[in-house]
Parts: structure tokens; C-alpha cells; sequence
């Protein structure tokens, strides 16, 4: 197969053939989310399109090392919390745990680490008295400041100009400052707030640096792939090249930016006076996660996604076409090359699906090898990962009326049944009622003396 994959490196604003540094482990880092709030469907976009980059490495180079950072400490996680009247950590906590049920939701691949905020406050007071040994951070009113002027590569990310510069510099505003360019690297915490000791005082650090850190920690100085979506390019992404390479002393940090494009919804941009913010799990009643990514993949990733409904149906249309074929994953079998291509060229996934129609209308009256290569062709991207029976169980669920009635009154009369097995201690009885349930996906949870059920 033909391995030469190319991307568009934000960074060189052009299009370029892809050279890990080391051929035998691929690194990649993603920014993950802050977890302040249910993740919303614009927050799906990057999971989704940076998993499949994952599963592409993959397969080509075999051992990939992918990174998703969760901030759990910042201004806004301390203002929900205030507002919420619960503490930080039930806060963080919640949300991180909706998240990865999101995550698993979009069928994503678990990354190598996901690494959170709050556990690399050290590495984060060392790497800021690095800066200020290199005399490019200092220190004003017990804040630290990251020294623009000191960074003669900044604004090279972005490509911006002084004046665009200066206007993103606005939305963190201090008299501290030297310079209106500059950010913070460490801010002081009042005794309602969180914070660690340092040479600078009880404090916490500025959004960007745990990026720096955190990538530093598990990729090294200079790493491969660095992604998120666009509105990360400036100030933040801009911000961890100055402090990365300033602490180090070294020239790059990166070799390639990629980044994926905004979701609107109905043409609109996503906002909360609009009131179309959608969460990620405002979906799940109606559709399978597999519709969502089917959904978000089907736009090039750097260019603008529009959602509507009809996206959606369409896309479980497409789905339950599929599914007429399913077969088990077949993990030997190779995909023609000609399918693949797509993929290699900047991450084409709209060119991939339009193969994957192709492979479909072969394979539908075609022979058993068809249909073993049109699965593996789905599956490499995350399609067709659950069962047949799993996936139509899952869209009777999702439809209300009689069918779900029936669904629920078929398993509630086996509940019954076992837990009259387990009344009368016929616990073989009770185990067999269980796993003849969990064949059909069906997983039986007991608590405080109560039985309820669930899809797989």
C-alpha cells in the first residue's frame, strides 16, 4: 500500500508530505476539553476527526502515542461551580465522566494517556522558572507573565499581524502587563479559590501552559502532531510555541498543526443567547453515535460543518443501508488501495464515504470476500463496530411506540422471572435469564434492591 499521507500544516500554510520523527512510534497531541460544561456537538467535531487520524497511524505505522489533555482547573470551571453550588471536584468529576460516556458514544478510540490539569501543577512551576531564568516570563504583582517581545516567531501560527494581534490580547486585559501582547502564566488564587504553593505565592496557572507541559511530559520537546479545532490556533496554540520553545531553547515544537473547522446549526453559529448550543447527549435518545460521526465526518475537516436535521436521518439511512451486509470484524483483511487513497490525501473522509458507497453497491450482490472488505473498510474508520442485532435493537429503542413497549415488556417479564429465581436461591436459574439478556445486548444492572436494564 501506498503510505505517503500528507496534511495541510497550519503552521506552513500549505500542504505537506508526512515524515514522523521516528518511524517506529508517531506522536500526536489533541486538546482535550474544559470541563466546565456538557460537551456540545462542536466539541464532537475534533474527538471524532482526530480518531480517525489515530486509527490511520495506526495502520500504517502501527505504534502511535495520541494525547488528550482535560483541563480541570480555570476561571470558567470555578465560575460553574459557583453557580451550581458544588464544589469543584463534584463539578470536574461529573463532566469528565460524561465526557468519556461521549466518547464511547462516537465510538472513539481511547487515547495512549489523557493526562488532566491538576496533576502536573510541578511540572507547570518548573517550566515557568525556566522562563523566567530565560528571561522570557516575569513576575508583577505576584503574576508571572509570558514576555511577547522575547518570542520573535509569535504570531507565525496564525499569521497575524501586529494590529490582529493586539485586538486577541484584549480579552485578557491587565495593568501587570508590560505589554498588552503579554499572557499569564500564573495568577494569584483568593482563599475561596483553588490553588498550589510556588515561588510566587498560593496561585494557579494560565490556561495555556499545561498544554506545554503536558506534551512535553509525554511526547518530548519536539513531537509529531499537534490538532484541535480553529478557534485553538490563536491565542492558545500560538501561545504554547512561545512557551515550549522558550523553555527549551529550541526552534520547533511541532512539525504539524492541523485543525478542523467550525459546527453551525441550521447556518447559524452556535452560541447561548441563540439557544442552539446542542450537547452531545441531547442525541443519544434519537440517534447511535454512529449517525453523529457518520454526520461529522462528512465534511472535509477543515472546512465548515452545517448541521441540520436531515443530515442526521440521512446519515442513519446510509447506516441501516450498511448494515444489510454486516459481517464481524475481519481484522486481516487488507482494503484495496484505491479505497484508502482518500484518507492519505489531507484526511478526505467525504472521498472516503463516496468509496465506501462504492464498496457497498458491489458487495450487496457480490461475493462473501466483497462484503468482508466493504466491513473492514467501515471499520477502519469507526463504522460497523457494533452488531447487527445490537444496532437494530438500538433503533427500535430509539422509536417510540408500540415496538418499544413490546422491547420493554419482553425484558421486564424476564426480570421478573429472575428475580423470582433469586427469591427461591436458584441462582443458576437467575444467571442463565442474565446472560440470555446480555446475548441480546441487554445489560441487567441491580441496585438498592432494584433491577434496571440497559443497551450494550
Amino acid at each position: 500500500m501506498n503510505n505517503s499521507l500528507n496534511f495541510f500544516n497550519t503552521l506552513s500554510n500549505k500542504k505537506e508530505k508526512f515524515i514522523p520523527i521516528n518511524i517506529d512510534e508517531v506522536g500526536m497531541y489533541v486538546c482535550g476539553p474544559t470541563v466546565y460544561d456538557f460537551p456540545h456537538i462542536g466539541n464532537a467535531r475534533p474527538l471524532v476527526v482526530f480518531d480517525v487520524l489515530f486509527r490511520i497511524l495506526q495502520k500504517i505505522y502501527g505504534k502511535v502515542t495520541y494525547i488528550r489533555n482535560i483541563t480541570d482547573i480555570d476561571d470558567k470551571i470555578i465560575e460553574a461551580s459557583k453557580s451550581k453550588n458544588i464544589s469543584i471536584s463534584e463539578l470536574t468529576n461529573n463532566i469528565i465522566k460524561i465526557f468519556q460516556e461521549d466518547c464511547l458514544y462516537l465510538m472513539c478510540l481511547q487515547p495512549t494517556f489523557e493526562p488532566k490539569a491538576t496533576d502536573h501543577i510541578k511540572e507547570m512551576i518548573n517550566m515557568i522558572s525556566n522562563l523566567i531564568k530565560n528571561k522570557h516570563a516575569y513576575l508583577n504583582e505576584k503574576h508571572v507573565y509570558f514576555s511577547v517581545s522575547s518570542f520573535k516567531e509569535y504570531g507565525k501560527l496564525s499569521n497575524k499581524n501586529s494590529e490582529e494581534l493586539l485586538a486577541g490580547a484584549r480579552v485578557e486585559v491587565s495593568k501587570n502587563k508590560k505589554d498588552p501582547l503579554d499572557f499569564v502564566l500564573w495568577k494569584p488564587s483568593s482563599n475561596e479559590e483553588p490553588g498550589w504553593d510556588s515561588p510566587w505565592g498560593k496561585g494557579r496557572p494560565g490556561w495555556h501552559l499545561e498544554c506545554s507541559v503536558m506534551s512535553e511530559k509525554f511526547l518530548g520537546k519536539q513531537f509529531d502532531i499537534h490538532g484541535g479545532g480553529l478557534d485553538l490556533v490563536f491565542p492558545h496554540h500560538e501561545n504554547e510555541i512561545a512557551q515550549s520553545c522558550c523553555s527549551n531553547q529550541s526552534k520547533k515544537f511541532v512539525n504539524y498543526w492541523l485543525h478542523n473547522g467550525f459546527v453551525t446549526v441550521n447556518k447559524e453559529k452556535m452560541s447561548k443567547s441563540k439557544g442552539n448550543i446542542l450537547k452531545i447527549s441531547s442525541f443519544k435518545e434519537k440517534y447511535s453515535g454512529q449517525t453523529l460521526r457518520l454526520a461529522l465526518l462528512s465534511a472535509h475537516y477543515k472546512q465548515p460543518l452545517d448541521y441540520n436535521d436531515k443530515v442526521l436521518m440521512d446519515c442513519n439511512d446510509i447506516l441501516n443501508k450498511w448494515y444489510q451486509i454486516y459481517l464481524p470484524i475481519q481484522k486481516y483483511t487488507e482494503i484495496p488501495e484505491e479505497i484508502f487513497l482518500p484518507l492519505l490525501d489531507d484526511l478526505n473522509t467525504p472521498g472516503y464515504i463516496a468509496n465506501l458507497h462504492k464498496l457497498f453497491d458491489k458487495a450487496i450482490n457480490g461475493s462473501e470476500n466483497d462484503k468482508k472488505i466493504f466491513n473492514a473498510a467501515c471499520n477502519l474508520v469507526g463504522f460497523l463496530v457494533e452488531t447487527k442485532e445490537t444496532w437494530i435493537l438500538k433503533q427500535k429503542i430509539r422509536v417510540w411506540g408500540d415496538e418499544i413497549n413490546e422491547i420493554e415488556k419482553k425484558i421486564n417479564k424476564k426480570i421478573i422471572l429472575r428475580n423470582k429465581a433469586r427469591e427461591s436461591k436458584d441462582f443458576k436459574e437467575a444467571d442463565k435469564i442474565r446472560n440470555e439478556l446480555l446475548k441480546e445486548n441487554i445489560i441487567l444492572e441491580d441496585k438498592d434492591g432494584k433491577t434496571t436494564w440497559r443497551v450494550k
